[in-house]
């Protein structure tokens, strides 16, 4: 069934610019598997999870075949068409077709048509990746009014998750910054192009509870320290990486 939808996603001309993340974030076996041991790790059977910035939902589909129950958010009309194409039926996955913020409104999402995935509302990320290396050729040439809703909105209205993860090109501490109570555990984007986003979400996350610390580089979908360790030590391993690390997302669990 899966793989009908995703031929038929990938056969329609209206989601050209997509077709590179369905290749990429679909039907690659390892990495799925990768995935799913990492998540397993932070949602069992019938527990609640938020994808915020899912993008053509490759996060949604390992939450779910951890047994998982999915609140996705995404406002890019085009990623959430292929959201509701592909998990049509699912009544375990709900669709919030909105950005996630510091407050309930509006806001512009600057939209990279030839590259999607690096969609943003953030405006300091445009600026940092111009002429960066690595970010050479990024063109964010379209403009949309958005809906944003924020963190403690979707808790009231949905419950509280287990696991929140958060990947908005650059928005991740404004994100955080609508979040007034700890999750269990979450995991946030950063890039070595903005670093000081990374710092500002760890100390959001340090002001809301006792969180610990883990990071996986790009794609590996693997733990790299293999140990939970204290805001300052991630402050320290972010800003060791190399520019070439490129990106990579921060685990952070609540200590007992």
């Amino acid at each position: 069934m899966l793989a009908k939808r995703l031929e038929t996603l990938r056969a329609d001309a209206g989601l050209e610019s997509l077709r590179r993340s369905l290749d990429v974030y679909y039907g690659d076996g390892p990495r799925d598997t990768a995935m799913d041991k990492l998540y397993a790790g932070f949602l069992k059977p019938g527990a609640l999870a938020f994808d915020i910035g899912s993008h053509v939902g490759d996060r949604i589909g390992s939450f779910r075949r951890c047994g998982a129950r999915v609140v996705a958010l995404e406002p890019q009309p085009l990623c959430a068409r292929v959201i509701r194409a592909v998990y049509a039926g699912d009544t375990d996955v709900s669709l919030v077709e909105s950005a996630c913020g510091p407050k309930a409104g509006w806001l512009t999402l600057h939209i990279n048509s030839a590259n999607p995935t690096v969609t943003t509302a953030s405006t300091d990320f445009v600026r940092a990746a111009d002429g960066a290396d690595g970010w050479q050729g990024q063109r964010w040439d379209q403009a949309i009014e958005v809906p944003v809703t924020t963190l403690d909105a979707l808790i009231a209205a949905y419950g509280t998750p287990e696991f929140i993860k958060i990947d908005v090109e650059g928005f991740e501490a404004d994100v955080l910054a609508g979040l007034s109570a700890p999750v269990p555990a979450l995991s946030f984007e950063f890039t070595t192009i903005q670093r000081d986003v990374a710092h500002a979400c760890l100390t959001r996350l340090s002001a809301l509870g006792r969180y610990k610390f883990d990071v996986a580089l790009g794609e590996s979908q693997r733990l790299q320290l293999g140990r939970w360790v204290d805001a300052s030590e991630m402050r320290s391993t972010i800003d060791a990486l190399p520019h070439s690390a490129n990106s990579g997302d921060v685990y952070a669990v609540l200590d007992a």
